[in-house]
């Protein structure tokens, strides 16, 4: 597993960033089986940078909590099919990791909505690179189902590396 972070943010225990980051990661590829090593990029950054990027990516100029790039396209959620047909266009060409995309994390956002749910910024980070993971691997919430599913799956995510809401 590749994952690089680029803090843009200036977080302070950048260890302890890292481990959370590298938690989720292992533990959603473990609950999904991905049978790959996987390359991930996370760029940590504040509320008017993701902003920026939220408006020339999307055309939506207002901040939010995470954004997500897959890289792989998906028939079925977690289906890694596609990928496996297309290796040159989705596995890394030297290391052969598995190229699942981007995210993006307001570090900005980790701190106002860890106040506002009443829980730690840990989780609330471990909760949003989750919601992300799962969208790099064709997850979505547009419907009540999908949304249902989505959520189930982010919770196990974290409750198998203890990022639960009273984690501190």
């Amino acid at each position: 597993m590749n994952l690089e972070i680029e803090d843009d943010f200036g977080v302070g225990e950048p260890e302890l960033v890292r481990k959370i980051l590298e938690d989720v990661l292992a533990s959603c590829l473990e609950l999904l089986d991905v049978k790959y090593s996987c390359d991930v990029s996370v760029t940590l950054t504040d509320d008017e940078r993701i902003r920026e990027i939220n408006r020339e990516t999307r055309d939506l100029d207002k901040s939010t909590d995470v954004l997500s790039f897959p890289m792989l396209s998906f028939e079925t959620p977690g289906d890694l099919s596609l990928a496996e047909e297309d290796r040159a266009g989705s596995f890394h060409p030297e290391t052969g990791d598995l190229l699942l995309g981007d995210v993006v994390i307001s570090m900005d956002h980790v701190k106002a909505q860890a106040e506002a749910y009443n829980h730690s910024e840990k989780r609330e980070l471990a909760f949003l690179m989750a919601h992300s993971l799962l969208h790099l691997f064709g997850y979505d919430h547009e419907t009540d189902g999908e949304r249902i599913e989505m959520e189930k799956l982010q919770e196990e995510i974290l409750n198998r590396k203890g990022y639960t809401r009273d984690v501190c």
